[in-house]
């Protein structure tokens, strides 16, 4: 492969990436409110010339570049979180900023970014002819920020389609990824009497009564597993809710979400069993349940799920690893960092639920999502094209036949 040729056209297609990203931004895309975003992407895949674009029932767009036997999945979630606080942003979120370095807008490192690289990478594909024995997907996947992983068990399930490997373009640093946490939601609900409020003896308060369990979580979460590569377990109290007749009464329940971190040797069981030890909450009664997630997407499909993401991590020495470093000294001519994410991607279920390789390479930086004045590097956007341009065709001439039947996901679990 002439790396160079790879690069020069990436740097080449900088403007129209940026303009496509920049488009992408305009349009609110909040999970389950992704059409707009999808039909963008899809008009922007026919006009660079896939040789197929779809648009599945639950509303993830399918560009396709090539028709051989290995097939290879890009995969970026293209629904974003909203936009907090206007206070907090210097530019509007969905106009967004640009000048020669940086986009700001939401969405720009999670993710959309990786969508405009992958895109322009199947140009970069079609222009140099490296079209070889291989079926490229690039995935515009939905409803991610609320549920992980839920459109590729749809995917994966309803669509039938079942690649050999993914590479997951959230973003990385500049890094390749290689695994991270799983996570959970988890309810913890305590039950009172209601009463009057100017004689609260009469009743039962569920909001004392989760206190000490506050307290205790927050204990636990000092004291969870760690692991040398993926690091700790972790949990945090997210949402606090409560029932009561009135503001003048006791309130007869109470309700916390937990957003439990799960490193390696932590199953959903074991973390749900933590908590109903926890003697706070024998004492309270209280009720320990993982939540389910059953939203409509855009197109109105309910494809429920309950919220546990598995913990996922592939071997240093994989082929698909292998694949991406090797297209990484190709094309810059150093040694890559090999890493892993601090937050979770759709590997929860593409490598975690069934065991299908996920590789990690994307544009931007990770401390970017969910935040104020977030914003992506156009140099970024340009080593990406080129790199999602050179793997297929590296993978099918070095690896696709080293690849193990089955790849075994480093991380034990305790029941």
């Amino acid at each position: 492969m002439e790396f160079t040729k790879v690069l020069e056209l990436a740097k080449k297609y900088e403007p129209e990436m940026s303009r496509f990203l920049r488009d992408l931004i305009a349009i609110p895309g909040e999970s389950c409110d992704e059409k707009g975003t999808v039909l963008r992407i899809k008009e922007e895949m026919e006009k660079v010339g896939f040789d197929k674009v779809e648009i599945d029932p639950q509303g993830n767009v399918l560009g396709y570049i090539g028709h051989g036997k290995h097939l290879i999945a890009m995969d970026a979630h293209i629904d974003t979180v909203g936009v907090g606080s206007l206070e907090n942003w210097q530019y509007d979120p969905y106009k967004g900023f640009e000048d020669d370095e940086i986009i700001i807008g939401r969405g720009a490192s999670d993710q959309i970014g990786g969508m405009a690289s992958m895109v322009y990478a199947g140009k970069i594909i079609k222009d140099l002819g490296l079209e070889d024995d291989y079926t490229m997907v690039v995935v515009g996947s939905v409803q991610e920020e609320d549920c992980d992983g839920l459109c590729w068990q749809y995917i994966i399930k309803e669509d039938k389609v079942v690649p050999e490997f993914v590479v997951i373009t959230e973003p990385t640093d500049g890094k390749i990824y290689r695994g991270h946490r799983g996570r959970m939601e988890i309810k913890v609900l305590t039950k009172g009497v209601s009463c009057h409020g100017s004689a609260p003896e009469r009743g039962d308060n569920a909001i004392y009564k989760m206190a000490p369990i506050l307290q205790e979580l927050r204990s636990l979460h000092e004291n969870l597993m760690d692991h040398p590569f993926l690091g700790k377990g972790s949990l945090t109290v997210s949402e606090i809710f409560h029932t009561s007749p009135s503001r003048c009464a006791v309130a007869d329940s109470c309700w916390i979400s937990v957003d439990r971190r799960l490193t390696a040797g932590e199953s959903w069981e074991y973390a749900v069993q933590q908590i109903k030890n926890l003697p706070s909450v024998k004492a309270a009664n209280a009720e320990v349940s993982m939540y389910m997630y059953d939203r409509p997407s855009y197109t109105n499909l309910v494809y429920p799920t309950e919220c546990y993401f598995p913990t996922w991590l592939i071997e240093e020495g994989h082929p698909v690893t292998s694949t991406l470093e090797d297209a990484y000294k190709g094309l810059f001519g150093k040694d890559p960092v090999v890493d892993k994410w601090t937050f979770s991607t759709n590997g929860v279920s593409i490598m975690g639920r069934y065991g299908i390789p996920c590789i990690g390479f994307g544009p931007g930086h990770e401390d970017q999502a969910h935040a104020p004045n977030e914003r992506t590097w156009k140099k970024e956007l340009v080593d990406c094209a080129a790199m999602y341009a050179a793997i297929p065709s590296i993978y099918v001439k070095e690896y696709a036949d080293k690849m193990p039947k089955d790849t075994e996901n480093l991380v034990e679990i305790k029941k």
